[in-house]
């Protein structure tokens, strides 16, 4: 005999409770564990296909982790020095900046900059504050990475967690399939492959169209000259996930950087603000077509929303799950919404009653 609906919304509710104390209270204990499970996760389709092409499940994730460990290497000697030296530099020079930006406001809007104008005074506050607080959060975060417990963490035990849940992850997801109740098995078979889609499509398919537009930015503007380009196309990489956002940040950044750098040479000027005008181009008609679908099924305010929210209650931790619990939520409202169209709730009765004949 089923349980009662009440009783099983208890139940689930008290198990949804429990994930969210021990979300609080362990964040840092399953932080590798997190880790490892997103990343194997985004390669578990690559084993999958590695596995029809004629190699055993075992081959398959030794290959995947020779080349990650092969990318991993290429980007600790190449690129991440760089990046780290590149944002320093930016961070030291911001009050520079602004000093010729506060100049520049100067002579050509006189009496909006004049000594003591609030305009002026809140530009020179910005240069300084972006070198005080950017410092200390680069200090904060070379510290952190560079401590011994995160560089093993990182270096190990995220790898190894990696390999064992890539390993067995069919099997896994085969266990589960077993415990799930009987009486609602189809729904949460559909539920969880319509999850799997929204995953798929912004995990997977977002984060290479960011990887590919963060690389796009980064090497086009170094191609050009244009200074700190490494960092500009990581950050618009970065956010590209926000639809408009990465650009308008990366293009204000690097046009706002070759005004000051190439000042009278306006070819290099809009060469630069056309890498951004192609980048969104070839984004919008080509890579988020082709690897995210036309419906990711998380509206950007939504998303912001679950990052905000996860990230303040539950820091870094937070924002690992954010998206895929707000890819739960946003998939679970979806299928109470449509039981809901379908149920007498919102349609009313089938047959209305017929009115009694008032002249009998």
């Amino acid at each position: 005999m089923a349980l009662p609906v009440k009783d099983q919304a208890k139940y689930w509710g008290i198990a949804a409770a429990a994930f969210l104390v021990i979300l609080w209270y362990l964040g840092d204990v399953i932080l590798p564990f997190l880790l490892g499970g997103a990343v194997a996760y985004c390669l578990d389709p690559i084993a999958d296909r590695l596995e029809r092409m004629g190699l055993s499940r075992t081959m398959s994730v030794v290959v995947i982790t020779l080349v990650a460990l092969l990318i991993f290497v290429l980007l600790v000697l190449l690129v991440i020095p760089t990046l780290i030296s590149q944002a320093g530099q930016l961070v030291n020079v911001a009050p520079e900046l602004f000093q010729r930006l506060q100049s520049w406001l100067t002579t050509q809007f006189p009496s909006v900059m004049e000594e003591g104008s609030p305009i002026r005074d809140q530009i020179a506050a910005i240069g300084q504050a972006i070198q005080a607080r950017g410092g200390e959060l680069i200090n904060s975060v070379l510290t952190s990475a560079l401590g011994v417990i995160n560089v093993l963490v990182l270096a190990i035990i995220v790898p190894v967690v990696t390999f064992y849940l890539l390993l067995d992850w069919d099997r896994m997801i085969a266990r589960i399939d077993e415990l799930l109740p009987r009486d609602h098995a189809p729904t949460l078979r559909h539920l969880a492959s319509q999850i799997d889609a929204t995953l798929a499509s912004f995990i997977r398919g977002q984060g290479l169209v960011c990887l590919i537009l963060g690389t796009y930015y980064a090497v086009a503007l170094m191609l050009v000259g244009l200074n700190f380009g490494l960092v500009i196309g990581a950050v618009a990489g970065l956010v590209t996930f926000i639809p408009y956002v990465g650009a308008l940040i990366g293009g204000v950044l690097a046009v706002g950087l070759a005004l000051f750098q190439f000042w009278g040479d306006w070819w290099w000027i809009v060469l630069v603000a056309g890498i951004f005008q192609l980048g969104q181009f070839v984004e919008g008609n080509i890579l988020t077509p082709k690897l995210v679908g036309s419906s990711v099924g998380l509206h950007p305010v939504w998303l912001l929303f679950a990052l905000s929210l996860f990230g303040a209650l539950f820091g870094f931790v937070g924002l690992l799950v954010a998206v895929p619990v707000a890819a739960v939520i946003g998939v679970l409202t979806r299928f109470g919404i449509s039981q809901y169209k379908n149920g007498p709730l919102y349609k009313g009765k089938d047959e209305s009653p017929v009115p009694p004949d008032l002249d009998s």
